[in-house]
């Protein structure tokens, strides 16, 4: 009988092979990946690789982390694109912090988005009854954008995204690489060699950066299919603290550029809008309000207002005062 390391605990178990550890363990393979000491086992070879000794076993799936819009609602507007994807919506919402997978539905109906990022966490083998964020949201119905989340090196970071390539088949993928637990701020070092290694091998990657003109050009340059900049440190809600960079990536960007991190509230969402972003990301705006719901449904309209705005062209900004009514036959 076989003593091995499975997501992180010893177990004795009598499975050979890793399709008699997932029938004993009662995991819903489809919706999983596995990886066998560090290397991603296909789903093609479950019955016939072997289970030995000491064997280190990693079972992941899809969580909540980092509703198409009624066909007849032509609110949104244009579309947008990136790499091959088009969507209608320009929220895109997060799917962690939420109290339980029922409100987080709820609120992703209400927000009216079609992308959603979730994040890739170890199966729960002790009870693979556990609802999981797939019983609630569907993948049929919603992008899922996986995500790094937590990662701090490129290593972490592509390993993470070819078990959720593996776990789900997803390409497009949200890249963030930390560079210290304190502010959450990117780390643009590891973040470019990660950046490189998956488009070498065949991902679309949107990839969380900083406001840096410099950076973000190198990042399209090795193949990034977005740019997303923060506004403020994740989770912050100070909203965009950067309006002048933020306008100067929009400028100057050949890929869509998204604000990721640092909206509070749904003014927030329609400057990122004004500038000329191609859409916003949040997830703790919605997920802390008071009312997550309400707040997704306010976070739908102020994107929308916030793109309408920017389309119709704000009027010129004065030192002084200009009437706006005529002149001539004042009394």
């Amino acid at each position: 009988m076989p003593s091995i390391i499975i997501n992180g605990d010893q177990r004795d178990v009598s499975a050979q092979t890793i399709r008699e550890l997932i029938v004993a363990l009662e995991i819903d393979s489809d919706t999983t990946a596995i990886e066998l000491n560090r290397e991603i086992v296909p789903r093609s070879t479950y019955n016939t690789t072997q289970i030995n000794d000491n064997d280190h076993i990693e079972v992941v799936h899809l969580v909540g982390g980092g509703a198409a819009p009624d066909e007849s609602d032509d609110d949104w507007g244009d579309d947008w694109k990136v790499s091959e994807y088009r969507f209608s919506s320009r929220l895109i919402v997060g799917t962690g912090k939420y109290k339980d997978f029922e409100q987080t539905a709820r609120a992703v109906e209400a927000s009216g988005a079609e992308v959603i990022t979730v994040a890739v966490r170890r199966v729960n083998i002790a009870d693979p009854g556990t609802p999981r964020l797939t019983d609630f949201l569907d993948p049929k119905r919603y992008t899922f954008l996986p995500n790094t989340a937590g990662c701090y090196s490129a290593e972490e970071a592509v390993r993470t995204l070819r078990l959720a390539r593996e776990a789900g088949g997803w390409k497009l993928v949200k890249l963030e690489v930390l560079g210290d637990r304190e502010t959450l701020y990117p780390n643009m070092i590891e973040t470019l060699s990660a950046c490189e290694t998956l488009v070498s091998e065949g991902f679309d990657v949107m990839a969380y950066c900083t406001d840096d003109p410099i950076m973000s050009k190198r990042l399209e340059e090795c193949g990034a299919r977005a740019i997303m900049p923060l506004g403020a440190p994740i989770g912050s809600g100070l909203g965009l603290q950067n309006r002048v960079n933020i306008r100067l990536l929009v400028e100057q960007a050949t890929v869509p550029v998204l604000v990721d991190a640092g909206v509070g509230t749904a003014s927030d969402a329609s400057i990122a809008m004004e500038l000329g972003c191609d859409a916003v990301l949040m997830n703790t705006a919605i997920a802390e309000a008071q009312n997550p719901v309400r707040m997704a449904l306010a976070m739908k309209h102020a994107v929308i207002a916030g793109r309408e705005a920017y389309l119709a062209g704000r009027m010129p900004m004065r030192r002084y005062a200009d009437p706006s009514s005529p002149l001539a036959g004042i009394i």
